[in-house]
């Protein structure tokens, strides 16, 4: 039953990372693709109906783990505490940088709101892209399973890290990149004119940069915790998701060029769910591993709740994710299609 709940918060994550991953890139990309203000209105209604549900997922992964894992929750929420005040506050000023600009006739109050939106997206995506590295390399948990992290030391990858460090970093920018790209991809996908041009531009120069990333960020991985390549050796049917990654990445080039922008964007979005599944791969059957003892390390095993609980849990979380799952999809549906100025309430298709 802990491998199940391992498996779901996985999906969990992995679908919050996809779907509010090109709201985070189009807001990266904000006043980089949006030169006027009608283009930028054009970004703005590109997420405008799905945004706030795709952080839906964010909220509903917080709480399955506090469900599932109650001493992860305990000890990563504690021990991450200022980068999550950090991140809570970001969100929130994302929030009011989307909703305030879409109502706001001022073009001095839109001009601040877009930079809300742009540097809140952009430090979302470092900030997350950070987390992750964390996990990976884990944090000095000590035999109480209590950490705490300062937001940086020596930079240096140790048995008392910061938040961050060289290793972390390269997963920051990492994610910045990724993130970007994604968003580049979707705001091709929902737009025509210089818009759409703009993005397929965007996305074939940052698409190198990625590719150079994705392979420093899986030496660094090596390099700093061999342990993640354990479950690749035992189960060699894992080796297939490298090789999704590279197919996903030329998958975007290609398809980019060749302005087929659906596939660009799918291709993206399986670079992402490759990427996350790798981690979730190379970490099983930890949730966060101690720099300090391996003994100390919370796993799926001392951290899940009772077997019973899990069990009547799992009947809720099917009920719960079916009714979120065809929310989003009539969402998507509704809104298909391209975006316009003249669209009511800033959507539109």
């Amino acid at each position: 039953m802990p491998t199940i709940w391992f498996i779901l918060i996985a999906i969990m994550i992995v679908g919050y990372v996809v779907l509010d991953g090109f709201d985070l890139g189009a807001g990266i990309l904000h006043f980089v693709i949006g030169r006027t203000e009608q283009e930028r209105q054009l970004v703005m209604r590109s997420i405008g109906p799905v945004w706030d549900g795709n952080e839906v997922w964010l909220i509903a992964g917080g709480g399955t783990i506090f469900f599932a894992f109650p001493l992860l929750y305990a000890s990563g929420f504690s021990g991450f505490y200022l980068p999550l005040m950090i991140v809570l506050w970001l969100l929130i000023i994302r929030g009011i940088g989307i909703e305030f600009r879409i109502h706001s006739e001022s073009p001095t109050w839109r001009e601040f709101f877009d930079g809300a939106f742009t540097i809140s997206s952009t430090l979302l995506a470092v900030f997350f892209g950070a987390a992750l590295a964390n996990v990976i390399r884990g944090v000095p948990l000590q035999q109480e399973q209590y950490f705490l992290l300062p937001l940086w030391t020596n930079w240096r990858v140790g048995p008392n890290p910061g938040i961050l460090d060289w290793y972390t970093v390269i997963a920051a920018v990492l994610s910045l990149v990724a993130l970007a790209l994604h968003g580049a991809l979707y705001l091709a996908l929902k737009n025509v004119g210089d818009v759409q041009k703009r993005a397929r531009r965007v996305a074939t120069t940052l698409w190198p940069i990625l590719v150079v990333l994705t392979l420093a960020s899986l030496w660094a991985t090596i390099y700093v915790r061999r342990e993640v390549l354990n479950n690749y050796r035992d189960f060699p049917v894992a080796l297939t998701i490298p090789v999704m990654v590279i197919a996903s990445l030329a998958g975007m080039l290609v398809f980019n060029q060749r302005g087929e922008d659906m596939r660009a964007f799918l291709s993206s979005c399986a670079y992402l769910i490759f990427m996350l599944t790798g981690a979730a791969v190379a970490l099983y059957p930890q949730l966060l591993p101690s720099t300090l003892d391996p003994r100390y390390s919370i796993t799926i095993y001392n951290a899940a709740a009772g077997h019973r609980s899990l069990s009547l849990g799992l009947i809720w979380w099917t009920f719960g994710m079916l009714l979120a799952f065809g929310y989003v999809v009539f969402v998507y549906w509704m809104f298909r299609g391209k975006v316009s100025v003249e669209a009511d309430h800033g959507y539109g298709h």
